[in-house]
C-alpha cells in the first residue's frame, strides 16, 4: 500500500477527530494535558486530538427539584416539604474547577437551607408566606454558589404535607371562620334593613296618601291568592287624608 495514501487517511481521521460543534446555548471549558486553557464559544471549534479535552456546560436556566424533607416547625408540628431552585451558570470555568457536581451540590444546599429556615418559623407562616420562605432559602444557598460562579434564579416551596390530624383541626377552623362570617354579614344585613324600615315608616307617616297606597298594594297582593275574603272594620274614608287634619282627630 502507498504510505502516502496511509498518510493521507490517517491525518484525515485526526483532523475529523478533533472537529467539536458547540451550541449556541453552551460553553466548552478547554484543557490541555489536563491544564485549563480558555472557554470555547459556540460554533465549529477544532481541538488537538488526545492532547485536548473539553468539557461542555448549559447556561440555560436549569431546574432542580428540592426532595421532600421531614420538618419541625417551630411550634412543633411535623411536616413534609419539597421546593424546586432555578439557577443558571455564568462562569462555565469556575462551575468546572470550583465544585465536582455543580447539580448534586446545589441539591444538597437546598435541601440543607430549607430545613433550617422553614424549621425556625411557625406553621401559619410558612402556609401563608411561601414567597418570603422560598427568598430565605434563595439567599442561604447563593452564599455558596456565588463563589461557583452559579447565579441562582429563584427557589419556591411546592408542597407541605401535613399530618391528617392536622388537616382535620385545620378544616374545622376555616369552617368556624367562614360560619363567623355568614353571622356577621347576616347581622348587618339586618341592621340595614331595619334602618331602611326606620325610614320607610317615617315617611308614612308623614304622607296618610303613602298609607292608603301601601294598604292597596296589600289587598292587591292578598288578592292574587283567589282564596281570601277581605273584611274592612272600618270604611276606607275614614283613613285621614291631610296629616294635619289626621293629628287634629287624634286630639279630639
Amino acid at each position: 500500500m502507498n504510505p502516502i495514501v496511509v498518510f493521507s487517511v490517517l491525518f484525515g481521521l485526526f483532523l475529523l477527530a478533533g472537529i467539536r460543534i458547540i451550541f449556541e446555548y453552551k460553553r466548552a471549558v478547554k484543557f490541555r494535558f489536563g491544564k485549563y486553557i480558555k472557554i470555547l464559544k459556540p460554533g465549529f471549534r477544532w481541538i488537538i486530538p488526545f492532547v485536548e479535552t473539553i468539557q461542555v456546560v448549559d447556561i440555560r436556566v436549569i431546574t432542580i427539584n428540592i426532595l421532600s424533607q421531614e420538618v419541625m416547625t417551630e411550634d412543633n408540628v411535623p411536616c413534609s416539604i419539597d421546593g424546586v431552585v432555578f439557577f443558571r451558570i455564568d462562569n462555565p470555568e469556575k462551575a468546572v474547577l470550583e465544585v465536582e457536581e455543580y447539580r448534586f451540590a446545589i441539591s444538597q444546599l437546598s435541601q440543607a437551607a430549607l430545613r433550617d429556615v422553614c424549621g425556625k418559623v411557625e406553621l401559619d407562616i410558612i402556609l401563608s408566606k411561601r414567597e418570603e420562605m422560598g427568598k430565605n432559602i434563595k439567599a442561604i444557598v447563593e452564599q455558596e454558589t456565588k463563589e461557583w460562579g452559579i447565579e441562582i434564579i429563584d427557589v419556591k416551596i411546592k408542597d407541605i404535607q401535613l399530618p391528617e390530624n392536622m388537616k382535620r383541626m385545620m378544616a374545622n377552623q376555616a369552617e368556624a371562620e367562614r360560619s363567623r362570617r355568614a353571622r356577621i354579614i347576616l347581622a348587618l344585613a339586618e341592621e340595614q334593613a331595619a334602618g331602611k324600615l326606620l325610614e320607610a315608616g317615617k315617611l308614612i307617616d308623614q304622607s296618610p296618601s303613602a298609607i292608603k297606597l301601601r294598604l292597596y298594594q296589600t289587598l292587591s297582593n292578598i288578592a292574587a291568592e283567589k282564596n281570601s275574603t277581605i273584611l274592612f272594620p272600618f270604611p276606607e274614608e275614614v283613613l285621614p287624608t291631610n296629616p294635619k287634619t289626621a293629628k287634629k282627630k287624634v286630639k279630639k
